[in-house]
């Protein structure tokens, strides 16, 4: 994995804010040149650092959208597989490993009560998975 510098976690926190900024707002903000904003950009792209560019969307946009979180404990060996399995359920929109009582985090997002269902009946199915526990998110309060 690259080591990144303080430039390099300036611009990408910048780019956090606002992933579209141009180039030379984002040479502006830095104190460095364009060129150089460049160059740190496709060796960030190149390297895998920023692996895509996405569009963040308000919640308040689909005000009937259910988001949860998923604490997830797995049988010893099965990790590889289980995170393949998980991964394929498009309704997870991020998976994390951790430490302490629960081996997987996942965040999922469904458009109704009974898809959450759906998808919860999904994830306690795949071969592995041992025990879990869901909490529906009401609201946000600081993202």
């Amino acid at each position: 994995m690259t080591a990144l510098s303080d430039l390099d976690r300036r611009l990408l926190s910048a780019l956090r804010e606002d992933g579209r900024a141009p180039v030379a707002t984002l040479a502006r903000e830095l104190g460095v040149a364009r060129a150089t904003v460049n160059s740190r950009l496709e060796r960030l792209i190149s390297t895998g650092v920023i692996v895509g560019f996405t569009a963040r969307v308000r919640e308040e946009v689909d005000p009937l959208a259910i988001h949860a979180i998923a604490f997830i404990e797995m049988e010893g060996r099965s990790t590889d597989k289980v995170i393949q399995q998980l991964k394929g359920l498009t309704e997870i929109t991020s998976l994390h490993s951790t430490n302490g009582a629960w081996d997987l985090v996942a965040e999922l997002r469904t458009d109704s009560l009974s898809g959450f269902d759906q998808v919860l009946g999904r994830i306690r199915g795949v071969e592995g998975i041992v025990n879990s526990e869901t909490s529906l998110l009401l609201s946000s309060v600081l993202r």
